[in-house]
């Protein structure tokens, strides 16, 4: 019989620790434990929920989780995400606040999202707002397990199930250094074709965006493409000249404004999408949570950087 009350936060962090170091004893010493000590506070876990958790890794070395494990993972990163809301609920509550929301947003939006903050503080001074930037499969994942109430992102993710609210257009088009050789004359697919184009790791919204827009151009030709960790250091490299890059206008309107970088007159672009707001749809969210839903939206979008008027027709 299965004893969910009997399951503690020391074997809930256990089962964290081995699922992040890989064993037992990697576990214990992250956690300044011994490995019996581990092991302990596995086999406890276990015995409560009647399944194992554990199972040798592919390789007989260390531990690797059971699918019950993957799915006891899941919950223990919920239990804590909710402790810590409400660990940060209470804090804010002591300093004179009404509550405390994290705004998770994707990596493209920290271009805006201080902003954003900013006049939300001045709206709602009594709402302690935290900011948490990531990747998209990061932002989707914390919204997932309940770390975020509330995101911003460039799509709405299939799972989990979202209310989303239309913030703004999300322009994007191919930005070049000054002086680059397809300024100033119509840009063939085959010139295009022949850069390297510097983008964002697989599952970033930007580089999903480019690589349709460049299948389409393409029509079944190869393109090549070059990784790299961030849109800072993709801007970096552009101006140095390493390549140039399909990016969000909202990445880049300082570097055009000033004229280190220059926009691209290319096939089909600029390409304009939106943002969106996002929330679990099966959960119901608090009234702090909700306020702060409402006065993002009452913003009408007025936090976002002044580019060039963008015919999206």
């Amino acid at each position: 019989m299965v004893r969910l009350d009997g399951i503690t936060m020391k074997q809930l962090r256990a089962l964290r620790a081995v699922a992040k170091w890989g064993s037992l004893t990697a576990a214990g010493q992250a956690l300044g434990l011994t490995t019996p000590a581990i092991h302990t506070q596995i086999k406890g876990l276990e015995d409560a929920v009647q399944v194992r958790l554990l199972q040798r890794a592919a390789d007989g070395a260390g531990s690797d989780l059971t699918d019950a494990g993957h799915t006891m993972l899941a919950a223990a990163k919920r239990i804590e995400d909710a402790l810590s809301q409400a660990g940060a609920d209470l804090a804010a509550l002591s300093r004179g606040k009404t509550g405390r929301v994290t705004l998770g947003v994707v990596s493209t939006a920290k271009y805006f999202a201080p902003r954003l903050v900013k006049a939300l503080s001045l709206s709602h001074p009594d709402i302690e707002v935290a900011l948490r930037v990531g990747n998209r499969e990061t932002t989707i994942e914390g919204l997932e397990r309940g770390a975020f109430e509330i995101a911003i992102m460039g799509r709405p993710p299939r799972r989990p199930t979202v209310m989303a609210e239309t913030l703004g257009p999300h322009p994007h088009t191919v930005v070049v250094p000054p002086g680059h050789r397809l300024l100033g004359q119509g840009v063939s697919a085959d010139a295009l074709l022949d850069e390297v184009f510097l983008t964002r790791e697989p599952g970033s919204g930007t580089r999903i965006l480019m690589e349709r827009w460049l299948d389409r151009v393409a029509d079944g030709r190869a393109f090549e493409t070059m990784e790299m960790e961030s849109n800072e250091t993709i801007k970096q490299a552009v101006m140095a000249g390493l390549g140039i890059a399909f990016l969000s206008l909202h990445t880049v309107t300082e570097e055009l404004g000033s004229g280190r970088l220059v926009e691209l007159s290319a096939p089909g672009l600029p390409i304009v999408r939106n943002w969106f707001m996002v929330r679990r749809e099966d959960e119901v969210p608090r009234p702090v949570a909700e306020r702060l839903w409402e006065a993002i939206l009452a913003l009408r979008g007025s936090y976002f950087p002044t580019i060039p008027m963008i015919d999206a027709s």
